[in-house]
């Protein structure tokens, strides 16, 4: 008890101090040295290929340049207040989280009853597992090409299926009403298998005895769900959900090859791919760099509230 107290007042003497004097306490000890050793290759990757093309984003959103002109000008926020005023933006933003709110509901709700269907002593699991985890391993763009053709009214293997049972066909990816789902049933389909995998490996780690110790208790396949499996399954799906949100907000490979342009009438732009509209083909480099560092700040803002809202409910 007086080892506690003496380690807690230490603590919070240590927290009273100013920064540099802890950053350089910290560095003294071998241990944080060794650590860091071992950090730095990692530390490099990142600082030239994820950290400083951030920040050169940052400037090119604050300025004037078109992709091969030697014209830099400093524009301020000029970028931005032309989003706030571009209908474009606003509909690829709404795309994306209408695509958000159903593939990552559904796709979590299907990754998670695959996985307590394969966690079972099942003869064939085995095999099972890889079946779903197959489309995981293919080109999304591959992917997308294969659907595309399948979707085909007049030459799909689909539309073919539908008229010998008598179902009326469409143009799945040239109707506005249908292009989005057509997209969204695609990226569940090849999506599930990864996300499965996950909260299998996290089914496998929860102890068997906490099921037995329910069983004596009398708690059926439900309750034994809802009391051991979804607690102590809680930190997988929270980073399956993470995940998913992040790369939601990112698609790009399936709407570009299956819907060329963003779709009829703009129904499958993306942020993403108009960002790629705009750098690659308009040349406006600097517009799409404020459109992307839009689309960060936005899932930054997304994913501090999700940790946030599950901490609350942590400690609830």
């Amino acid at each position: 008890m007086m080892d506690n107290i003496q380690v807690q007042a230490s603590v919070s003497q240590s927290r009273r101090l100013p920064l540099s004097v802890r950053i350089r306490r910290a560095l003294s000890h071998p241990p944080t040295r060794q650590g860091l050793t071992f950090l730095f290759p990692s530390l490099v990757i990142l600082g030239v290929f994820v950290f400083w093309p951030i920040i050169q984003s940052l400037l090119l959103s604050l300025q004037r340049w078109r992709f091969g002109s030697s014209e830099v000008t400093w524009v301020g926020l000029d970028n931005y207040a032309r989003m706030l005023a571009d209908e474009r933006v606003w509909g690829a933003l709404q795309n994306t989280v209408y695509y958000t709110l159903v593939v990552v509901p559904v796709g979590l709700l299907l990754s998670l009853l695959f996985a307590l269907a394969l966690n079972e002593k099942l003869r064939g699991r085995v095999v099972f597992r890889a079946i779903y985890f197959l489309p995981v391993i293919a080109s999304f763009a591959i992917v997308a090409i294969v659907w595309r053709f399948l979707l085909n009214p007049d030459i799909g293997l689909l539309a073919y299926w539908f008229k010998l049972v008598g179902i009326p066909t469409r143009n799945w990816l040239r109707d506005a009403r249908y292009a989005m789902p057509a997209v969204m049933m695609v990226s569940i389909w090849k999506n599930v298998g990864f996300n499965m995998v996950i909260l299998l490996a996290g089914l496998q780690s929860i102890p068997e005895v906490y099921y037995e110790a329910a069983k004596v208790d009398g708690a059926n396949r439900w309750r034994r769900f809802r009391s051991v499996t979804m607690p102590l399954l809680r930190p997988t799906w929270i980073f399956v959900l993470i995940i998913s949100v992040i790369s939601s907000f990112q698609v790009f490979d399936q709407v570009w090859v299956m819907t060329p342009r963003g779709g009829p009438l703009f129904s499958t732009e993306t942020m993403v791919t108009y960002i790629y509209y705009q750098g690659i083909e308009l040349m406006d480099i600097s517009y799409a760099a404020g459109i992307g560092v839009m689309l960060f700040i936005i899932v930054f803002i997304l994913t501090l509230i999700q940790l946030r809202l599950l901490r609350f409910r942590d400690m609830d």
